[in-house]
């Protein structure tokens, strides 16, 4: 009988433990985020961000404004170099596009060209 509850416990336990296992494995994004426009959800994706360290970036991307580099993620409390350097080839940065942008490109007219003399 003990030795039954035994197996029982021990089978229960290395169950768990693979399910963490793969779940802590998560596929790394097919293509960079973009740190300037990711959701919360978008930059999960990356090996290393979790929904507090996600959450994180995106409040310092709302008080300060946009990123000019994946390094300025080095002021955020738990990225360190070593960590960095991990997630730098999932993440990119781009001026996010705005709506004025577009309005503004679109009401520019292509450039003429010019006749041959």
């Amino acid at each position: 009988m003990f030795r039954r509850r035994f197996l029982l416990l021990f089978t229960c336990f290395a169950i768990l433990f693979a399910c963490d296992s793969l779940q802590a494995k998560k596929k790394p994004p097919l293509h960079p985020i973009n740190l300037n426009t990711a959701t919360s959800e978008q930059l999960q994706e990356v090996p290393g961000i979790g929904p507090a360290t996600a959450d994180k970036i995106l409040k310092m991307r709302k008080s300060y404004g946009a990123f000019k580099s994946v390094d300025d993620l080095r002021a955020i409390k738990g990225i360190g170099p070593k960590r960095l350097e991990k997630m730098r080839k999932y993440l990119t940065v781009a001026k996010p596009s705005t709506k004025a942008d577009a309005k503004t490109s679109a009401k520019t007219p292509p450039a003429a060209s010019k006749p041959p003399p």
